[in-house]
């Protein structure tokens, strides 16, 4: 199984590029806004999600693991597949996901290609009830701190941060004793009200506060 590829990018177009490692050309489809952003003769890494089917076996690339993770998170809502969840993607990255998903936003997933009214509310909504996806366990190193190891780590360094905070703040308060759908809203609420990346402790009194505590 393909975690990762780190190579040279080939040839690219809408939706896909070719990356070149040591010599072997691998075709790997990606969001809209992955392919725009990468340059024919780049050195990039993708983090892999194999999917295999009777008739192929498709890469699908992703220049983070968190945005690899929630890509499979999103396609345990009903109905929704990989061109839907590369399509919300596209549109959001996985704090903004996060946050729609907790405050019950389906119009963030209804801006999406492809993405309908009844599927936007129907993802908002089924996300709010589940656990919050899991990145592949990195012994000694999380997803993050990987991530801004690899040729491409400047792109998204902000988007782990807020992410990481964000899953911090939402497992203390269920250490609290605060369900998961109360954290999800009140760390929600708390982060749009804060300006900038907050500190942890801030997020996590801010969040209670919301929630009256």
């Amino acid at each position: 199984m393909i975690g990762m590829l780190t190579g040279t990018c080939l040839v690219k177009g809408e939706g896909e590029i070719i990356i070149d490692v040591n010599g072997v050309g691998y075709l790997v489809q990606c969001g809209s806004k992955a392919s725009t952003e990468i340059s024919v003769g780049e050195t990039i890494c993708m983090h892999i999600e194999t999917h295999v089917r009777e008739q192929a076996i498709t890469l699908y690339g992703f220049r983070t693991e968190d945005e690899r993770s929630w890509f499979v998170h999103l396609q345990s809502v009903q109905g929704v597949g990989p061109k839907a969840a590369l399509a919300i993607l596209d549109i959001l990255n996985p704090s903004q996901i996060l946050s729609s998903a907790s405050l019950g936003d389906k119009t963030s997933f209804a801006k999406a290609k492809g993405i309908g009214p009844k599927s936007a509310s129907r993802i908002a909504s089924e996300l709010a009830s589940k656990p919050l996806p899991k990145t592949r366990g990195l012994s000694g190193l999380n997803t993050s701190d990987l991530d801004n190891r690899l040729p491409n780590s400047n792109i998204n360094k902000i988007e782990n941060t807020e992410l990481t905070l964000r899953n911090d703040a939402i497992s203390a308060l269920g250490n609290l004793g605060v369900g998961q759908s109360d954290a999800l809203r009140a760390v929600a609420r708390a982060f749009n009200i804060i300006d900038g990346v907050p500190l942890l402790d801030d997020l996590i009194k801010l969040s209670l506060k919301e929630l009256g505590k």
